[in-house]
């Protein structure tokens, strides 16, 4: 009895090193190299190095990046054995793939470039974890909309219908195929996050401090000061003339000491991005 059960063991073993044998034989080896910032959603271990990633079955080239934790979005061009292709292509046993980011300064005019080309009227729309980074944006000029209560579906519904670029953290939802345009910030810091987005969409130009509601996003303008005394208060209405306010919700804005840290953080963003 004992032999025998000795021998259904070694068959076992055989048939199992058969079936690892021929799964090895059947799996797919491709060669992968992110470039510049998008070895930040990368494992240590695979970063600014070329490495090997073992598939069972062959999936889009779109589904390969994404599978190592960078979004779509994130991706401008990508080479296949040298030659540019979309995120549809689907990789095949050898392939050498490189990744590389957003484009915004260096021509690369010719190969299959991913993400569309810059809105002039950028629009953004921000996830209801970004309120503090809407609010710096809002001041510096740009058109943010920002729902605290708003769902990641509300959020893309926003980013179809009105034409507008998401802003997350949230990798899964750039990972969507319907995201079309869409940033994922890489700091947790909204100075350092208004910063990343000027950066990314190129923004140097467009900077327009004070001329948009914080509160609502709508524009302000200048109004008269007797038609805002209701909104003031008795130090304020004494000590300041000239006033702004919003088109759509009637907030007054002034030029007070409350404004101080607004415009040494509007002149912060000025500094850095001086040498750009």
């Amino acid at each position: 009895m004992e032999s025998f059960f000795s021998h259904g063991a070694h068959e076992a073993d055989a048939s199992e090193i058969q079936k690892i044998t021929i799964d090895a034989l059947t799996m797919i080896s491709v060669s992968l190299r992110f470039y510049e910032e998008l070895n930040d959603f990368l494992a240590p271990r695979r970063r600014k190095t070329r490495f090997l990633k073992q598939l069972k079955e062959a999936p889009s080239v779109k589904d390969l990046i994404e599978s190592c934790g960078v979004p779509h979005t994130e991706v401008d061009l990508i080479l296949v054995n040298g030659i540019s292709v979309s995120f549809d292509y689907r990789v095949s046993h050898g392939d050498d793939v490189s990744v590389y980011p957003v484009f915004e300064s260096l021509d690369i005019g010719g190969l299959t470039r991913l993400q569309a080309r810059p809105l002039r009227n950028l629009r953004f729309v921000a996830d209801s974890h970004l309120g503090t980074l809407t609010r710096r944006m809002r001041l510096l000029g740009f058109d943010v909309v920002f729902d605290r209560t708003a769902t990641q579906n509300a959020v893309v519904e926003m980013m179809l219908g009105e034409n507008r670029v998401i802003l997350t953290r949230n990798r899964g939802l750039l990972k969507q195929k319907i995201i079309q345009r869409g940033y994922c910030l890489h700091s947790d810091d909204p100075k350092h996050q208004t910063l990343e987005v000027i950066h990314r969409f190129d923004l140097v130009e467009a900077l327009a401090p004070f001329t948009r509601c914080v509160r609502c996003n709508a524009f302000v303008e200048p109004v008269v000061k007797v038609d805002v005394l209701g909104s003031l208060k008795a130090k304020t209405r004494e000590f300041y003339d000239t006033f702004t306010h919003c088109s759509h919700c009637g907030q007054v804005y002034w030029r007070g000491a409350h404004t101080k840290s607004l415009e040494e953080f509007i002149t912060w963003i000025k500094k850095e991005t001086k040498s750009w």
